[in-house]
């Protein structure tokens, strides 16, 4: 990568090494993924803990969570939509139409698409699912919005890149478009502990 892009070797050599850790607990990753969509950090850790005190201090299983009243749900500050969305998931895990463990073995694109048909998983979400849980090389979110910003102040662009734009600089990252993410990323977080993935 550095080869290949002098701007990102730049990036490289200040953020320094990352380590990678990955968490094998699929499920628990997805339900904490629908939790957190467009809330604040904080606040939707405080639903996660809330949450999770329903079921003395975890996540439930499918099973668990689909007898669960949706008042009590509704109490631990979930909305009506992300119980649905968490229904949702739950059902196609129980009934079989999905199989986290599985979709280690699928190609990258096959593996977006079958969370992406789970009811508020979109595309985003599944492919930060694909680097942080499944540890892919290659996937490349280009709309996230951290990411064009990132590639905006490194590339000294006048605008955010479009998708086409963002490909094209993307080109030179294949097939490590997600450690180049993760290192746009950290360029724009202020210098802490060393980085850890």
């Amino acid at each position: 990568m550095k080869k290949s892009d002098p701007i990102l070797a730049r990036i490289i050599d200040k953020v320094g090494p990352v380590k990678f850790e990955l968490d094998d607990d699929h499920y628990e990753a997805v339900v904490g993924s629908i939790i957190f969509q467009q809330l604040a950090g904080s606040a939707a850790k405080a639903i996660l803990n809330r949450f999770k005190q329903l079921y003395g201090g975890r996540v439930p299983s499918p099973r668990e969570y689909l007898s669960t009243d949706v008042e009590k749900l509704r109490g631990s500050g979930l909305s009506p939509q992300k119980i649905s969305y968490i229904k949702d998931l739950a059902e196609r895990l129980e009934n079989g139409t999905l199989d986290l463990k599985r979709l280690e073995t699928l190609p990258d694109e096959e593996a977006l698409n079958e969370l992406d048909d789970v009811r508020g998983i979109g595309r985003w979400t599944a492919q930060m699912f694909l680097i942080f849980k499944l540890g892919r090389t290659d996937v490349l979110p280009v709309d996230d919005l951290g990411l064009r910003k990132a590639a905006r102040k490194a590339y000294r662009l006048r605008t955010l890149p479009k998708r086409d734009r963002f490909e094209q600089l993307a080109e030179k990252w294949h097939p490590y478009s997600s450690i180049s993410t993760f290192y746009l990323w950290k360029s724009m977080e202020k210098p802490e502990a060393p980085a850890k993935w």
